[in-house]
């Protein structure tokens, strides 16, 4: 298309849209070989009564619009939580169930706070609805100071563990964040939760304010399935009901439902893959400062490092250039830190061969760092 006409054609968008500046989601290469330590994805297969139920569900109903209210997969969850449906709202990712809780929840003409070094979603969140984005620096440790949020708001969005540092707040630092803000909604995004770190759900029939918001993608191995789901008082998640039936009724497909709620029945095999990718989680950690790499303090299935003389943009090259996809940011305060997904244990001791190599052949420390395609 020539310039002219892009030109033209842009000129077609919402000015809302011309402002956007989009989430950037984790480079998802093509073809096999590559070692993907880039997304936070689980790399262990999901419960195998999962891909049971999910074929299962793959008959002639497909003809059928699923269940609006995803009814099954809402008692299910509140089974496992010791809630009641009413408390529960399930969407398209945690990613839609998030951008609904912006929309519901927290445009009241006010800041809504949330880490200066946290999920980047959060800001696009805030432009595509009109609310004014509030960062609130972390501490020098990379810290969430809950005391810095005692300020006026239009609501609070807090991960736990925090992305893409790792580090988590404590049910008694959370339960001071609630305290301290009654009038606002308070949104805690426990993506990693299952990996380490405490669970805010038993603070939800305590604090009507609070929301937490989950996903089936990382622990429970379903990053394909797209469901995530939010639990909270009924008041909070009526609002969630009415912004996601003026937007799209049938979020879920039938076998999203079915996988979803075989999954959450299969609380053990959660539960193991989490442990086990811990353990991994330690190893690396191990090896990691065995070669001159500081380790954040991670509670979740991945690990926020610097090393002490190469720069973090050149070992991303250098094990790209190996087809080991890690995750770097270019933004102030972490341009110089790497974002390394726990994969399987074999995956984490080739990226520890492939670092070991890649330092031990640098010209000298801070120079840049590079090695053919191939290379172990």
């Amino acid at each position: 298309m020539s310039s002219r006409k892009e030109a033209a054609a842009r000129a077609l968008w919402s000015p809302a849209v011309r402002g956007l500046h989009a989430y950037v989601p984790g480079e998802q290469p093509q073809g096999a070989g590559w070692i993907k330590l880039n997304t936070n994805e689980c790399p262990y297969p999901p419960s195998p009564r999962v891909l049971d139920a999910v074929r299962d569900a793959a008959d002639e109903r497909l003809r059928l619009y699923p269940d609006p209210t995803a009814l099954s997969l809402r008692q299910t969850i509140a089974k496992r939580f010791g809630l009641t449906p009413e408390q529960v709202f399930v969407g398209n990712g945690s990613d839609e169930v998030l951008a609904h809780a912006f929309c519901a929840l927290l445009r009241h003409g006010r800041p809504v706070l949330f880490p200066d070094v946290s999920y980047s979603f959060y800001p696009v969140y805030c432009a595509l609805y009109g609310i004014e984005p509030q960062p609130i620096p972390l501490d020098d440790a990379f810290r969430v100071r809950v005391a810095d949020y005692r300020r006026g708001n239009g609501g609070i969005v807090l991960p736990n563990p925090n992305a893409p540092t790792g580090i988590a707040l404590s049910l008694s630092e959370l339960t001071q964040l609630l305290e301290s803000n009654p009038g606002s909604v308070v949104v805690i995004d426990e993506a990693y939760v299952d990996f380490g770190a405490e669970s805010a759900v038993a603070l939800i029939n305590r604090f009507p304010q609070l929301l937490v918001v989950r996903t089936l993608s990382k622990s429970a191995a379903l990053a394909g399935l797209r469901v995530g789901f939010a639990m909270g008082h009924t008041s909070l998640i009526e609002a969630l009901h009415v912004v996601k039936d003026s937007f799209n009724s049938y979020p879920l497909d039938r076998l999203a439902l079915a996988g979803a709620q075989a999954a959450i029945e299969d609380d053990g095999h959660l539960q193991a893959l989490s442990a086990r990718i811990a353990a991994s989680r330690q190893w690396l950690e191990q090896q990691f400062d065995g070669l001159g790499f500081d380790c954040l303090p991670s509670s979740a299935n991945f690990l926020f490092v610097r090393h002490a003389s190469a720069r973090a943009a050149d070992l991303f090259s250098a094990l790209r250039e190996r087809r080991i996809l890690v995750r770097h940011f270019k933004q102030p305060r972490i341009d110089n830190h790497l974002r390394i997904t726990i994969g399987t244990q074999v995956e984490c001791e080739a990226l520890v061969d492939a670092l070991r190599h890649i330092l031990s052949t640098s010209s000298s420390a801070g120079a840049p760092i590079s090695a053919p395609i191939g290379t172990p």
